[in-house]
């Protein structure tokens, strides 16, 4: 796999070379400290992966991957910076992830496995053996729990064997060695006990997955472990998959597009919020409130505020102070010719941001606010005046 970095500082090139040559499978074939340097490279030559900064002289990274996005370009783009506010904007360019600095091996690591993952399924058949179609559940998605045959639910043998599933999961069938294992999961046991419990909790995962149609789904060579879910309903792998299928949103797939929605009936793990996880548990909301907004302004554009306000409610419980979804809530209740509500949901939002935060909304939500609010205004005085 191919990789170029583009970022203004070198020292940033040599911390991400090292720990990128830590990697297998890699080769870091170029970096760069602006944009324009690395367009050219990229015109002439085949790239998997782009590590880049965001702000950066001249353009920024944003900019540099709107164009590239422009023009079709579907190379995998994963932003380093050291700012978080600019996580929304990154994945409305279709970013592949976004890492805040500073950088860990860990995270970077992560973030190489699922590329590298998806690339093997891209290119064939995956190197673990395929399982035949089996009617076995996991969902993740707000909890973490296995049903069988019929719905059923089923019982993990231990919350640890819950938690190797979950971590197996996320690295999409590529092997994890046994002693990642154990410092990401069993760390707070001494060294021999830990080898010890992750044998057997090993054990009761693929035991319990054997007993409903998923036998040797569990890998292990005795260094690594990775497991294959392949023939098993995974929600969050569904929940991906339909964001990616729906960037646009409109009749067509308006019905596909609510159980989407419906699918993320929380984040991540739900309440276990596995330390190990925070990254991926970050990702996933991310890409919730990316998608539910774009279903959001698919009605809104059809004058189905009814249908967008109660999915509006949802996400804002989600994330109190996402602007983007107020100003969304805003123009819906516009359309509601709410001008209470209105009023109510732009001074609440206003409050809680100052109170949180001890900032006040932009000038842009402001003039918005302002724009919505004025023909309620101009309506009411009519109907006061008859």
């Amino acid at each position: 796999m191919k990789i170029v970095l583009i970022d203004d500082e070198k020292a940033m090139h040599l911390i991400m070379k090292r720990m990128l040559n830590k990697i297998g499978e890699l080769e870091v074939v170029g970096a760069f400290l602006n944009t324009a340097a690395a367009e050219v490279y990229l015109n002439e030559h085949d790239v998997d992966i782009v590590f880049m900064d965001i702000h950066m002289p001249q353009e920024s990274g944003l900019m540099f991957a709107q164009r590239l996005r422009d023009r079709g370009s579907k190379i995998k783009l994963v932003f380093v910076t050291s700012h978080t506010e600019y996580a929304l904007s990154a994945f409305d360019v279709f970013a592949y992830d976004y890492i805040v600095k500073p950088v860990a091996l860990e995270r970077i690591q992560r973030t190489v496995q699922r590329a590298l993952a998806e690339a093997k399924r891209e290119q064939g058949p995956a190197e673990l053996p395929a399982n035949p179609s089996v009617h076995v559940k996991i969902n993740c998605l707000g909890r973490m729990e296995i049903k069988g045959a019929q719905n059923t639910m089923l019982k993990w043998k231990t919350s640890k064997s819950a938690e190797l599933c979950g971590y197996l999961l996320l690295h999409h069938g590529s092997l994890v060695s046994r002693s990642t294992l154990i410092e990401d999961i069993f760390k707070e046991m001494p060294l021999k006990n830990a080898e010890t419990y992750l044998n057997t909790t090993a054990y009761q995962l693929r035991k319990l997955l054997g007993e409903n149609g998923l036998r040797d789904c569990l890998y292990s060579d005795g260094n690594h472990y990775a497991l294959n879910l392949s023939s098993a309903d995974v929600d969050l792998f569904r929940f991906e998959e339909g964001c990616k299928q729906m960037m646009v949103i409109d009749e067509s797939n308006l019905e596909q597009a609510f159980a989407l929605e419906r699918l993320y009936v929380g984040d991540l793990f739900g309440s276990y919020g596995y330390p190990w996880a925070l990254s991926e548990i970050e990702r996933y909301s991310l890409m919730y409130v990316q998608f539910t907004q774009r279903l959001c302004r698919a009605l809104l554009s059809r004058g189905d505020f009814l249908t967008a306000i109660p999915i509006l409610n949802r996400l804002a419980t989600h994330n109190e102070l996402d602007e983007e979804t107020v100003k969304l809530h805003l123009q819906a209740l516009a359309l509601q010719k709410n001008k209470e509500g209105l009023t109510r949901r732009f001074s609440n939002f206003t409050e809680l941001l100052l109170r949180e935060v001890g900032a006040t909304p932009s000038p842009e939500m402001v003039l918005l606010y302002e724009q919505l609010l004025s023909p309620l205004e101009s309506l009411h005085s009519f109907y006061s005046e008859i």
